[in-house]
């Protein structure tokens, strides 16, 4: 089924150092473009994450410190990213939860403030797991009876993403061919920041969604607990969290 697109789709998938968007790299990444009229373009970029890759995370990806000693760091490719993904909306596999929220973070690491907030994200791994429960290796053999090979490639994983999802269309009558409302449904929270550690309630303010404030409202918290500012900021979050803190803390300032 060809995708109804406004905008250009960018599938992609991350290789990375670990799963702690606050601390670890990049090490890998591809992007599918797909055109609204139905047009590909690939590309796939080894990164340097200058920091060391653990054996755990190489034994998954198969991407070790020698592969990568010679290849550009994020910051020396961040404006060929950007230029890419430039008025792009994205689609990934878990990618609400980690390959936004760490690609977010290695444009600010890299003093490239781009607002990806945007955009519009669809993530097929929620639109999987609502409908059958099951893993990217199971989806893809479910919805297009193939076998995922080279798994935990880059590459690999992105194609393979991008067929799902199409599958997925011709699948469930319900589900609308329409990124606006892909992006609904596949989103579990209405995040503030893209990790979701702050969202949205229904009246549309800010409230803590994590620890001993969960639930409650951001500024509430930052003027009965003001320590609470400096120990996020000091504490490991992602930069994107302490954006939107720090945003909400001075919108709060100049509003009293």
């Amino acid at each position: 089924m060809l995708l109804k697109l406004k905008n250009p789709l960018v599938f992609f998938d991350l290789e990375t150092t670990g799963i702690d968007v606050a601390v670890d790299r990049i090490v890998e990444l591809t992007f599918l473009k797909i055109y609204p009229n139905g047009d590909e373009e690939s590309r796939t970029i080894r990164v340097n994450p200058t920091v060391p890759i653990p054996p755990a995370a190489s034994m998954i990806h198969g991407i070790r410190d020698e592969d990568v000693k010679d290849a550009p760091t994020f910051s020396e490719i961040v404006r060929t990213i950007a230029k890419i993904i430039e008025g792009c909306d994205f689609a990934g596999y878990n990618s609400n939860k980690f390959d936004i929220p760490l690609l977010a973070e290695e444009f600010l690491r890299a003093d490239v403030d781009i607002d990806l907030k945007k955009r519009k994200f669809v993530d097929i791994q929620v639109i999987f797991h609502k409908k059958e429960q099951r893993t990217l290796g199971a989806a893809y053999k479910f919805y297009c009876d193939k076998e995922l090979k080279n798994a935990h490639t880059s590459e690999a994983d992105t194609r393979a993403t991008y067929e799902i999802l199409k599958a997925q269309l011709d699948h469930y009558s319900d589900l609308p061919n329409d990124i606006d409302e892909l992006s609904k449904y596949s989103s579990h929270n209405r995040n503030a920041d893209f990790l979701g550690r702050i969202v949205f309630n229904e009246d549309g303010q800010e409230v803590f969604n994590f620890g001993k404030y969960r639930g409650q409202l951001v500024d509430d918290v930052l003027k009965k607990d003001p320590s609470y500012y400096g120990w996020m900021m000091n504490g490991q979050f992602p930069l994107h969290t302490k954006k939107i803190l720090t945003a909400i803390k001075l919108r709060s300032a100049f509003n009293q």
